[in-house]
């Protein structure tokens, strides 16, 4: 309302009467031919970014949704793209996180996510096939990431655009996004041994996994230039549930040599490493350290004392939705990749 008590004018563009929010609609408000907004809002690399900001602007306030049945049929897309990912993932973990960055990538493009699960007694090939048998999705990203990893294999072999959380023995050919857990297995062990800690043990990822073995392999390599020793934790992995990992710490504390530094790749995995160990006795710092790895904050409010080496999952999540735009819009071009890498000059 005015001061002088009669309404406000309507800014910004309007519907004309019984007018329902299309293409030319845009097009009329902007002044732009319908070729020139439709190509705009599928983020053509030919019009501008001030074009594509005020064609957005626009849609935006009119209330402007594409009719996906009508995209499809025009462009062979479905301007959605999907995350394939496993239930197993506790939610202690940077799924969650994950999920918000990627959503936060593809914020203001045409794209829209879609998370399709699987359960860890399922084939995980299944919906990889589902949504490249059925064109359900525009491209893909997947995490837990093997060496030889089949889905990969498949998706390269069908040519359907995807990325990798994680890297691939073949990742010189396709997107990916990595973090070096090579070099965060030798920070830490490197971190331990700075407090004198002569006898490390880690509850490393899945070794059936890229990040596992560059992990367990990058720690290894460490405590034999420093002469400590190491060891995987057995029977148990950081994405066990909570009473296997209690049960696989229980004879290492009741060795006649137990370990005196740790690593978890986790945040569950760790919570649950130090209060298995307390239960027998044993305090952080004084008994024991602890290097952990996180991508939310939460373990410097569960324990002070714990050496952590944070994990940028907001940079992991935005990469990984450009890489994949990229990848469908620009098949021809080298596909994007980064491996992200803790500072190996860091103190705790």
């Amino acid at each position: 309302m005015t001061k002088s008590g009669t309404p406000d004018t309507p800014t910004g563009p309007t519907l004309e009467s019984g007018e329902r929010p299309t293409l030319k609609t845009i097009a009329r408000l902007s002044g732009l031919a319908v070729p020139t907004v439709s190509r705009a809002l599928a983020d053509a690399p030919d019009i501008g970014k001030d074009t594509k900001a005020r064609i957005r602007d626009i849609a935006r306030q009119i209330g402007y949704r594409p009719n996906r049945a009508g995209v499809r049929l025009r462009t062979g897309r479905t301007n959605v793209i999907s995350m394939v990912m496993s239930t197993e993932h506790d939610m202690m973990n940077h799924t969650a996180r994950l999920i918000s960055s990627v959503s936060s990538g593809i914020r203001h493009t045409p794209y829209h996510m879609i998370i399709t699960p699987y359960f860890p007694d399922e084939d995980p090939m299944v919906p990889i096939r589902y949504i490249v048998e059925t064109g359900s999705a525009d491209g893909l990203i997947i995490n837990q990431i093997e060496p030889e990893d089949p889905r990969v294999k498949y998706l390269m072999e069908n040519k359907f655009p995807f990325v990798t959380h994680g890297r691939t023995a073949m990742c010189d050919q396709h997107a990916y996004f990595d973090y070096d857990n090579t070099a965060f297995g030798a920070l830490a062990v490197r971190a331990l041994a700075a407090r004198g800690r002569t006898r490390i043990a880690m509850l490393a990822p899945p070794l059936t996994q890229t990040y596992g073995q560059n992990m367990v392999g990058g720690a290894t390599q460490a405590a034999a230039e420093l002469g400590v020793s190491f060891q995987v934790i057995p029977g148990a992995d950081a994405h066990c549930d909570n009473p296997v990992i209690e049960q696989a710490m229980g004879p290492l504390y009741t060795s006649d040599t137990p370990p005196d530094g740790l690593i978890a790749s986790s945040i569950g995995g760790c919570v649950t490493m130090i209060s298995s160990v307390e239960a027998l006795g044993n305090q952080l710092t004084q008994d024991f350290d602890m290097v952990a790895k996180e991508a939310i904050t939460f373990l410097r409010r569960y324990r002070a004392g714990i050496m952590i080496v944070d994990e940028d999952i907001d940079h992991a999540g935005n990469f990984l939705a450009r890489a994949l735009m990229h990848r469908i819009s620009s098949p021809a071009e080298p596909p994007m990749q980064h491996l992200a890498r803790p500072d190996p000059d860091m103190t705790f």
